[in-house]
């Protein structure tokens, strides 16, 4: 598995939202994966949600809310929806694409509690606070004794 830590500067940071939106896009264009935003945060989910759909005003980004009932049901069948992004709190059963992690965890975590999830590729979001650092910090020594192969980008 591949991950990839994008460190933050102020003024993306400044624009979380926007700059999720513009690394969603990209991944769609460079992939046919599907890719999972997980979000434990109840806000910023629903502010997500509606800043896909209104992307840029002549296009939006096709996406599905997980429910918490899918990631405690039986239904392996929750993340093979038409849309190409999936928002939520856990990783689907049997998800093989992208995951673009915004939680404090690391997508191993996730992955603990999920029948056969094998993520292609993982992208960390790391803030420029103290609090976003240390945690980055700690999920990349996770990876890293994990043997997963990591790269890190400074935007």
């Amino acid at each position: 598995m591949k991950i990839s830590f994008y460190v933050l500067s102020e003024s993306k940071a400044q624009d979380f939202l926007g700059f999720i939106c513009q690394l969603t896009q990209t991944a769609l264009n460079k992939s046919t994966q599907s890719l999972l935003i997980l979000i434990e945060d109840e806000t910023l989910l629903a502010e997500l949600d509606r800043a896909l759909w209104a992307q840029e005003a002549t296009s939006f980004i096709p996406h599905h809310c997980l429910s918490d009932i899918e990631s405690t049901g039986s239904d392996s069948n929750a993340h093979h929806s038409t849309a190409p992004v999936l928002l939520g709190n856990h990783i689907p059963a049997d998800f093989n694409g992208i995951v673009l992690n915004t939680t404090t965890r690391p997508v191993t975590d996730f992955m603990a509690t999920t029948n056969n999830a094998k993520p292609s590729r993982v992208l960390e979001l790391i803030r420029p606070d103290a609090t976003s650092t240390q945690e980055g910090r700690h999920k990349y020594k996770a990876y890293q004794q994990l043997g997963y192969e990591l790269t890190h980008f400074r935007v």
